[in-house]
């Protein structure tokens, strides 16, 4: 009887980590990029609908935290949104990618100024100045204005793609920008809409609504002046609506950076079948839902050089 009751525990035991296994090879742990987040969800929502099976488990924390997953292989993928440096390449980063997005300067609708700045826009240097080297700390140097007051300038105090890409345009670095420290693109979205003299920057997907194709409630985008006339010109006036500033970055018109790719990465090339998968159907079939959630979707000549990686 006691054998018996022996045998039956260890078959218990036994069903138990072969389903345990079943689960883990079914599932898809993804972190990092709060850039790359809302398209993750939807591919995983789009994919788990042809494939019930598959489990994902998909948390944001910045770029900064989807690579270092990604190469402690605590994550099947981590999700990146910068350029890929030397020193990660060293370290055995694999990378695919698959969508572009870009970093927009964004302040609150309900600045004083927003009328002036909205007419004039603000170019690269003057960007440069007031993030970068602390020369530009007033609003009536930005943009002509009658009345003044200081600028409230807002940073990412996670390591993250966004804010490498903006100190990138501006020509530094991350460590390199001014500003209050805010912890994720929601964040800091949330910062600049509460502070009326405030100026930040934010992934595409945090300054609009994709539901909507509006700018999201209490936030304006700051357009660039890119020829540096002191004036938004007609072909640099594509801020109104979403459409409008994904077609801008489609064709180049809004530069790169801050328009940039967005990544999968891990630790060499994925041996997880069900992984494998999923990132070949991201890089076809899954791209007819990237501009529906707000993204760019990369040309046919990239996707197909990303799919040859597979082979």
């Amino acid at each position: 009887m006691r054998k018996h009751t022996c045998m039956l525990i260890m078959a218990t035991l036994l069903l138990t980590s072969c389903a345990s296994e079943q689960r883990k090879s079914n599932t898809i742990n993804l972190s990092g990029a709060f850039a790359l987040y809302p398209m993750a969800v939807k591919w995983a929502e789009e994919y788990q609908k042809l494939h019930p099976e598959v489990r994902f488990n998909i948390s944001g924390g910045g770029a900064g935290k989807g690579m270092a997953d990604a190469l402690a292989q605590t994550v099947d993928l981590g999700m990146f949104s910068r350029e890929i440096s030397p020193e990660e390449i060293k370290r055995g980063v694999w990378w695919t990618g698959v969508c572009v997005d870009a970093v927009i300067p964004t302040i609150s609708s309900q600045n004083p100024f927003i009328d002036s700045i909205l007419l004039h826009g603000i170019t690269r240097e003057k960007l440069r100045q007031a993030f970068i080297t602390g020369n530009i700390s007033s609003w009536n140097q930005l943009t002509p204005l009658q009345k003044n007051a200081n600028i409230v300038l807002y940073t990412r105090s996670d390591a993250c793609g966004a804010a490498e890409t903006w100190a990138h345009y501006l020509g530094g670095h991350q460590e390199n920008l001014l500003g209050v420290g805010i912890y994720g693109d929601p964040g800091l979205a949330e910062a600049v809409i509460k502070d009326v003299l405030g100026m930040g920057f934010n992934n595409t997907a945090y300054a609009y609504d994709v539901k909507t194709n509006k700018k999201r409630p209490g936030i304006e985008v700051i357009p660039l002046d890119l020829n540096a006339n002191d004036m938004i010109d007609p072909d640099e006036n594509f801020y109104a609506s979403f459409d409008e500033l994904l077609q801008a970055i489609s064709t180049g018109i809004y530069p790169s950076p801050p328009a940039r790719e967005l990544y999968f990465v891990s630790k060499g090339r994925p041996h997880k079948q069900k992984v494998i998968d999923f990132l070949r159907w991201v890089i076809t079939d899954g791209q007819q839902y990237v501009k529906e959630a707000g993204y760019v979707p990369l040309p046919d000549e990239q996707l197909k050089a990303n799919l040859a990686k597979f082979e």
